[in-house]
């Protein structure tokens, strides 16, 4: 468990750093071609988190409902972020997974719901949620460095 939420967290703080000097109109900008940007792509990646950990088991969002629903798939952004929810995001990229690490540790997740994703991996387990995020995070952070590209173009 330790070892999977540091595969988790290193990539987060790798996205912090190389988004830093970006404006809030940047993290806002919906390039050409694109349907997202990249602080719903942020926001995504929290919120994927809680579905694939938390709603599947018909719990509730450790980040709220009114979150989770902004940036839950098949969502798309809804208008500019303010500067407010940007750090709002930054934070429970963290803290979301501080809060896992307790559920996880208490045994919150033992009757976990079997599912499969749409990309045909079937989830049987916490564990198994666990080791799929990062698969999932990766096509997020790639999204997230081509829309960069495109901004600072």
């Amino acid at each position: 468990m330790k070892k999977q939420l540091e595969i988790l967290r290193k990539p987060r703080l790798f996205l912090l750093n190389a988004i830093r000097d970006l404006s809030l109109d940047q993290l806002n900008e919906i390039p050409a071609g694109f349907n997202n940007n990249i602080i719903w792509n942020m926001g995504h990646m929290v919120a994927a988190q809680q579905g694939v950990c938390y709603v599947r088991m018909g719990l509730p969002p450790f980040t709220g409902e009114e979150f989770f629903n902004r940036y839950k798939p098949g969502t798309r952004p809804e208008g500019a972020v303010s500067a407010t929810a940007v750090e709002q995001i930054r934070e429970l990229l963290f803290s979301s997974l501080e809060q896992l690490e307790r559920d996880y540790d208490q045994g919150l997740f033992k009757d976990y719901v079997s599912w499969t994703t749409r990309y045909g991996v079937d989830i049987n387990n916490i564990d198994e949620a666990l080791r799929f995020l990062p698969f999932h995070e990766g096509l997020h952070l790639g999204c997230i460095g081509a829309l960069t590209k495109m901004i600072l173009r």
